[in-house]
């Protein structure tokens, strides 16, 4: 409400605040005069009057004008209260000529007043008396019904209120800022503003009053916003811009929302045909022309709105169209329709249309396709994942069509039997209409995984023969990886062949003949794509899978048991490891080692319920590591060698009903101990306990053990002397690992051999005899003290220089 002055009252203004300024400027020099001849070297001088400094001013909280405003509202907003508490409270209290009187002049006193206000300055005040004149009128309308009119429609006397109101708010704005002079041209800012506000109710009043339907009631709202639209931009006024916007936005966006809702229901049970669609196309198409209008006018200053305005009125003008499409057309041909309208608002980028307009056109043909993809994406989901279902009826009989053999276990979407026309017609819109060269990529890569999908959903979609499918999803495959070339990115094709072939070999297992024929084509295929440059990584390991598989289904389609077919699936390790032997690229072999290590525990894990076959294949996963173990690089896949062998051992004795330990330590051992030996000959600075340490530990410990629980003199025995040897062989040798571990056993074992005669002793020996011995045994100890400290000194020294 902050008044701007004329320009003879702004010099003035500005006249008086100079001369403010100069006034402030002279007393700062002033201060600053004295501040410099205080801070000069100068003989201190008694009693020298000192200056004190000024207190610092206080800064007012709020400005003038500020307050200003809020005085003027609230007064305006309590003047309008009390207006309204004596229309409607104290009205009764007066006769007809007196309320007449009474509202009369306070309305035309209220809306007069402003002129003298504006004439003497008082331009806010003004405004703030003219709202209360504003509101006066409103309430003289509402005593018009009470008093004249009590019987009258209240949503027509309601139209016809508004748009008087609207009409004389307007009027009186205008007929005001012509009265005000050349100076104030602009009149006051509020009336105008509110008669735009006013006048968005007047055709939606009189269409309710009328008892008209939901279309008139629509129409009536979009020809409200087309009128805020031509306000919003043909005004020079900025508030009733902004006003006629606001109206704009929200009338059209209801009228827009409502005019859709119409064309949702029109092929509904209860529309009327194929009329209630065209009545709903006609007002979409009336926003969208409104949006048009609005872009067509705005693309120079705002070409973002006007954009956004464009992309509104092609989704209009698309749904008005569908709507009309979706009420004459078969329910699978709809968004089919509707795509079609939307790839013909493309034909606008070859126009002479500004900019804006064309890139707004262009969103909206490209939300259009978006949407249109986004519906067959059930289809295309069923066609890709159901035949997984096939898993738990292998072998039980191929179906008759495509489609029945991806539904086994989910329905096939309702109305997708154009999908696969979807899904092209957006292809061919993509390689067809991007041409720049910073989206060509991008848009080609699109359009190939469209034309995937599309050959992917056409057999269940025309319900095609189930042979038919197979062999679609098999040239989709060979097309896929063919469509990988250098000059093209490599992942999205081999993406999409090793999607599809998964598909294809799920689909496979419907009959036998099927599965062996498909596995046995995708791994040759898979086989020579890794011959092409840069698909190896990925075409190698899935020829090795779909092989693996082939010998699962080759086994059981020969009626042999897990255990044998294990036999035939370990030919892929055997594969992978030849194959990565020949290859020279890390990127290639490790995949392809994987994907035989795989195979390999699958292989083990099929002869799990049979030991004497799964001893064998691990022995022969054993021969493919210690192969692989030959090369240089690969020497570390000796240790899985080994533990492979050992495991071998270990369940062949398993399946022989061997009990005793050392029948499964001693494998171990031997060739421990020998890598040990090898091991200090090449490297004579090894530690014993590195090189005989673990083969020792295998053999002696589980043996200890199971000396201490047999009750027979045999394996105690054996055990010793076995311990003994090793000590002899440590002491003879100078080995620290060997007279340790020897040592210790020996002695736990004769401690075991001797153990019933202590306790037979120490049952026949007094109470008192123990405690007796162990106080000898400390007299003893503690008098060769140093003896033994000496004696200990001297081992230690044997001890090191051993090795």
């Amino acid at each position: 409400m902050t008044h701007i002055p004329p320009p003879a009252e702004e010099l003035r203004i500005l006249d008086t605040e100079l001369r403010q300024l100069d006034a402030r400027r002279t007393v700062l020099l002033a201060r600053r005069a004295w501040l410099v001849a205080a801070l000069r070297p100068a003989a201190p001088v008694p009693h020298a009057p000192r200056a004190t400094p000024a207190a610092p001013a206080r800064r007012p909280e709020t400005t003038a004008p500020g307050v200003q405003n809020v005085l003027l509202l609230l007064g305006g907003i309590l003047l309008t209260v009390a207006a309204v508490a004596f229309t409607v409270v104290s009205w009764g209290h007066l006769g007809i000529a007196g309320r007449a009187l009474v509202l009369g002049a306070v309305t035309w006193a209220a809306l007069g007043a402003p002129v003298l206000l504006i004439r003497r300055g008082l331009r806010s005040t003004a405004e703030s008396v003219a709202g209360l004149g504003l509101a006066l009128t409103v309430l003289d309308v509402y005593a018009l019904y009470e008093v004249a009119l009590p019987n009258s429609d209240g949503l027509g006397y309601a139209a016809m209120a508004s748009a008087a109101l609207a009409g004389v708010w307007a009027a009186y704005g205008l007929a005001l800022g012509g009265l005000l002079g050349p100076a104030t041209t602009t009149g006051l800012r509020l009336p105008l503003p509110a008669a735009v506000a006013a006048a968005q109710l007047p055709l939606l009043l009189w269409a309710a009053a009328a008892g008209a339907g939901a279309p008139t009631i629509t129409a009536a709202l979009l020809v409200t916003a087309a009128f805020d639209t031509a306000l919003a931009l043909r005004l020079p006024v900025k508030s009733v811009r902004v006003v006629a916007a606001v109206g704009a936005y929200g009338m059209g966006g209801w009228g827009s929302f409502a005019a859709g809702w119409l064309s949702w229901t029109a092929s509904g049970p209860s529309a009327s045909g194929p009329s209630a669609a065209a009545r709903a196309a006609a007002l979409l198409l009336l926003a969208a022309a409104i949006g048009f209008a609005a872009a067509g006018r705005t693309h120079v200053l705002k070409p973002h709105l006007a954009t956004g305005l464009a992309l509104a009125g092609g989704l209009l003008t698309v749904a008005g169209l569908g709507g009309i499409l979706r009420s004459s057309l078969p329910d699978d041909w709809t968004v089919p329709g509707c795509l079609v309208c939307g790839v013909a608002l493309l034909g606008v980028l070859r126009t002479g249309f500004p900019e804006p307009l064309r890139r707004g056109l262009a969103w909206a043909s490209g939300s259009v396709q978006a949407i249109a993809v986004v519906w067959t994406l059930p289809a295309v989901g069923v066609a890709l994942l159901g035949p997984v279902g096939w898993t738990e009826k292998v072998w039980s009989g191929a179906p008759a069509t495509a489609r029945d053999a991806v539904t086994i276990d989910v329905p096939w979407p309702p109305h997708s039997a154009t999908a696969p026309f979807v899904l092209l017609l957006v292809a061919g819109v993509l390689v067809v209409a991007v041409r720049g060269a910073e989206w060509r990529p991008q848009a080609l890569t699109g359009a190939l995984a469209l034309t995937w999908a599309t050959a992917l959903v056409l057999p269940a979609a025309l319900e095609l023969p189930y042979w038919v499918g197979l062999l679609v999803q098999g040239l989709t495959t060979v097309a896929a990886l063919a469509c990988a070339l250098p000059s093209l990115p490599r992942t999205p094709p081999l993406l999409l062949a090793l999607l599809t072939s998964v598909g294809l070999a799920f689909l496979s297992l419907t009959s036998e003949g099927a599965t062996l024929t498909v596995l046995a084509a995708l791994a040759l295929l898979f086989a020579a794509a890794a011959r092409r440059p840069g698909l190896g990584a990925v075409a190698a390991p899935a020829s090795l899978a779909y092989a693996t598989a082939l010998a699962c289904a080759v086994g059981a389609s020969l009626g042999w048991p897990p255990q044998q077919t294990a036999l035939l699936v370990l030919v892929v390790p055997v594969g992978a490891a030849l194959l990565a032997a020949r290859l020279s690229d890390a990127s290639v072999t490790v995949p392809v080692e994987a994907t035989g290590a795989v195979a390999g525990l699958l292989a083990i894990g099929l002869t799990v319920a049979d030991p004497p076959m799964l001893a064998l294949v691990l022995s022969l996963c054993g021969v493919i590591a210690a192969g692989t173990a030959v090369r240089e690089d690969r020497r570390s896949i000796g240790y899985a060698a080994a533990a492979l062998f050992v495991l071998a051992a270990w369940v062949r004795l398993a399946a022989w009903g061997a009990g005793s330990p050392e029948a499964y330590t001693l494998p171990v051992t031997v060739p421990a101990l020998v890598v040990g030996a090898v091991r200090r000959r090449k490297d004579p600075r090894a530690s014993s306990w590195t090189a005989y340490g673990p083969g020792l530990v295998v053999t002696l410990v589980p043996s200890l053990f199971a000396a201490w629980g047999d009750t027979h003199w045999l394996r105690p025995l054996l055990l010793g002397a076995a311990a003994l040897l090793v000590t002899l062989v440590g002491a003879r040798h100078r080995l620290r690992a060997p007279l340790v571990l020897g040592g210790t056993v020996l002695a736990l074992d004769a401690l075991h051999e001797l153990a019933p005669y202590l306790v037979q002793v120490v049952d026949a020996l007094p109470r008192w005899v123990p405690p007796a011995l162990a106080g000898l045994v400390l007299l003893a100890v503690g008098a060769t003290y140093e003896q033994r400290i000496r004696d200990a000194r001297r081992v230690r020294e044997v001890l090191g220089r051993m090795d």
